[in-house]
């Protein structure tokens, strides 16, 4: 082990899931990428074994996200890192609670920094080494049962590509990087934040409700399951034979089976798909856990801002808050940006 570093600098994605949502806790496909709306870990070395964490986005008396950077550091020392008293601020652009996973970017960003300080490379093995300690630390220290597909894109991530995720693999996650090349065929992916929150560490909430119902093999729950792992790997072969308009109906196929049989949306999703789709986009649909958050549609890039308005004007005819838009693109995962000393 290399001798602590006097700071370091890091940053993780959020990412955007494509397509095969609530499938990696029941060892299916999934296909993520990830997005430049990232959180940036600035840590240093303390002399005592305490952690101090500030960070620019959290609510004044929200403690639930020190758990999780309380998670991470503890998961490095078990496996044998030894990971001194940091002080740690945190900065984000990811929107918190939307589905476009806040929390792993939080996890990874503190993970990635706590490599830096030490010296460790970032080489794929480190990478998940580091995503399976992020994905316990949610689990384990903040009670929030996610399956990895979050931790491993945010880790793994590659610009230009998705990553395809095969939780059957008796090996541990196969991941697969597949080239996504939608602004050169003239598209865009443009993500819809309906400002509705939720929190998968509620252990009583409709995350865990749902995985629950998988285990307990409810069939409309193992429905859903089964028909989007065929979508996600429908997906992959529209997507390297350049067939978007199949993608795009994929990824609205699996909004209603999202909606009607795993039961996750809410009207604000329903909405911001349906009216998408209306405009003129390819595809579009829920993306991360649900019970709100935000869509993801396909869209040709010179359609994009005809979709944004109509779903605006859509939210204001209900009595809506306007939603927030990003256009997105998929990007690097978790790198370190600067050591000082």
């Amino acid at each position: 082990m290399h001798s602590p570093r006097p700071a370091v600098v890091a940053r993780a994605p959020g990412r955007v899931n494509l397509i095969g949502e609530h499938t990696d806790y029941n060892g299916g496909l999934c296909l993520p990428f990830a997005i430049r709306l990232a959180t940036t870990a600035t840590v240093t070395p303390r002399a005592d074994d305490q952690l101090r964490m500030t960070s620019t986005e959290a609510a004044s008396g929200d403690t639930l996200w020190q758990r999780y950077v309380v998670g991470v550091v503890a998961e490095l020392r078990a496996a044998g890192w030894t990971v001194p008293g940091l002080d740690i601020g945190l900065a984000s652009t990811v929107p918190l609670g939307g589905g476009l996973s806040s929390s792993a970017a939080l996890e990874c960003a503190v993970a990635t920094a706590v490599a830096g300080l030490l010296g460790i490379p970032l080489d794929a093995d480190t990478r998940r080494l580091l995503a399976g300690a992020c994905r316990r630390a949610e689990t384990d220290h903040v009670g929030a049962p996610t399956g990895g597909m979050d931790q491993l894109a945010s880790m793994l991530g590659a610009e230009g590509h998705a990553l395809l995720v095969d939780f059957a693999d008796p090996g541990g996650p196969a991941t697969t990087p597949v080239p996504l090349p939608v602004t050169a065929a003239g598209l865009a992916l443009l993500v819809t934040d309906t400002g509705v929150r939720h929190s998968l560490a509620d252990g009583d909430g409709g995350y865990a409700q749902r995985r629950r119902e998988c285990e307990a093999g409810e069939p409309r729950r193992l429905r859903h399951v089964t028909t989007e792992n065929d979508r996600v790997r429908a997906a992959v072969e529209a997507i390297d034979d350049g067939e978007w308009d199949r993608l795009g109906a994929l990824m609205t196929a699996s909004h209603a089976s999202l909606r009607d049989d795993f039961e996750v949306s809410v009207p604000q999703l329903d909405l911001a798909v349906e009216t998408a789709n209306g405009a003129g986009a390819l595809g579009s649909r829920m993306t991360g856990g649900g019970f709100g958050g935000c869509t993801i549609t396909l869209v040709a890039a010179d359609r994009a801002a005809v979709v944004r308005e109509a779903v605006d004007a859509a939210y204001a005819e209900r009595g809506w808050a306007n939603p927030v838009h990003h256009l997105v693109e998929p990007g690097p995962g978790a790198e370190v940006l600067s050591t000082a000393g």
